[in-house]
């Protein structure tokens, strides 16, 4: 039986929020500042992909993932235990790069719509 397409994004909406409730309970000095945008969810919602936005520089960038993947499986038991899935997925958390990407976009927008600078 075929899985809807719907239900991968409502299942990994409601891990995002779940996630977002329990990263401030994290212990980990490694895990810094950091944001949960999107949870992708695998067709047969096994597998997870936690997409996280983090503040700071690449060092305290790689410092949180490795904080937050040691991390997954004790956020792993907790979802499990606050929502009521058949399987628990696994989860991989990853660096969100859309921010970055979106605000080069801005910027080389307003770069071009600037004057030509006349010597």
């Amino acid at each position: 039986m075929k899985t809807p397409v719907r239900r991968p994004t409502r299942v990994g909406e409601l891990i995002r929020e779940q996630i977002s409730a329990l990263m401030p309970e994290l212990r980990d000095p490694r895990i810094g500042l950091a944001t949960v945008t999107e949870v992708k969810m695998s067709p047969d919602l096994k597998h997870g992909r936690v997409y996280v936005s983090i503040l700071g520089g690449a060092e305290e960038r790689a410092k949180t993932l490795a904080g937050l993947n040691s991390a997954a499986s004790h956020l792993r038991h907790e979802i499990g235990a606050r929502l009521r899935l058949r399987n628990t997925p696994d989860l991989a958390f990853f660096y969100d790069e859309s921010i970055e990407y979106g605000a080069r976009i801005e910027e080389l927008i307003v770069k071009t719509k600037q004057p030509p600078e006349s010597d």
